[in-house]
């Protein structure tokens, strides 16, 4: 049904070489919050910028619904994540890209800077938007991109670019800051499912997660008894809930460390697959990072 609706609503001209866009603005369409903070952020008020997927949506299990394709199909330039993270909209994004620009930001980095999944030698993780250097990349992605589809305006889309990367790159020094307030020893992350390993290997954090990189399967009971005997045994002062995940799996870890006669807190709940509402600090992606980086350490030390 949905290849059909693409197919209605496509203007059949292939791409955007008859585009004129001095009287208008881009319209831009993209899967996640964190790809249309970067193209605002490019963009300006030259773009028109939707995103599919809001405050706790999960995009692993998101599946497009009849308005999502219309949004599609009336944009002029269509950016997702890639690397599998929307797998139940693979086929409609694919059938897009040969009416028009849709690009698989995570696919355009070198695969030698990605970290494997863990379900087949071939997936890679697409958790990118954690380690705030790569992101930087997939910002520069979104640069070009509007450059080329509007040149008229590269001077522009150039200069709010260098602008929103040096933002970025004190981004970056402020988590390592904060990062390294923690001795080594204390750095575990332990989270609802592993979406932070490309944050684990940026900053120097073990990484682990009751569920897979996918959120498509459930946590199993060896999973919660395999981390909870980690957690007691290693002391770990804090665990910590997603916004985009239930709790109840966390909670229920909580509890089995609790039956092993250790105390672990849930530390608070931190921003991976979606970003916090709109017109908030966590609304943004600087917002998140900063949200993110601050929550973990805090809990960590105790604070």
């Amino acid at each position: 049904m949905f290849i059909l609706v693409i197919t209605a609503c496509s203007d059949g001209n292939g791409g955007l070489e008859q585009a004129d866009f001095s009287q208008r603005s881009i319209r831009v369409v993209t899967t996640t919050a964190q790809i249309a903070d970067a193209v605002e952020n490019i963009g300006g008020r030259h773009v028109a910028v939707t995103s599919l997927m809001g405050p706790g949506s999960d995009p692993h299990l998101y599946v497009a619904s009849e308005s999502d394709v219309s949004r599609l199909s009336e944009a002029d330039i269509i950016f997702y994540n890639g690397l599998d993270l929307e797998a139940r909209m693979n086929r409609v994004l694919r059938q897009l890209g040969r009416q028009k620009p849709v690009i698989a930001v995570g696919e355009t980095l070198a695969h030698v800077q990605l970290l494997k999944g863990e379900e087949k030698d071939e997936e890679h993780d697409p958790h990118i938007w954690f380690d705030v250097q790569l992101w930087m990349q997939v910002v520069e992605t979104v640069r070009d991109t509007l450059i080329e589809v509007d040149p008229d305006r590269a001077v522009v889309y150039q200069a709010n670019a260098e602008a929103y990367l040096a933002e970025l790159a004190d981004l970056h020094t402020y988590v390592l800051a904060q990062a390294h307030r923690l001795p080594a020893e204390q750095r575990v992350l332990i989270t609802a499912h592993d979406a932070f390993g490309y944050f684990g290997q940026a900053y120097g954090f073990a990484v682990y997660g009751l569920q897979g990189v996918s959120t498509d399967a459930e946590a199993g009971t060896a999973d919660v008894r395999r981390l909870a005997d980690f957690i007691a045994e290693n002391q770990i002062r804090a665990i910590f809930i997603e916004s985009s995940v239930p709790v109840r799996n966390v909670e229920a870890l909580q509890a089995a460390v609790a039956s092993r006669g250790f105390q672990v807190d849930i530390g608070g709940e931190l921003f991976s697959d979606a970003m916090g509402q709109p017109g908030t600090p966590e609304g943004t992606y600087i917002g998140m990072v900063r949200h993110n980086i601050d929550t973990i350490v805090n809990a960590l030390l105790g604070e």
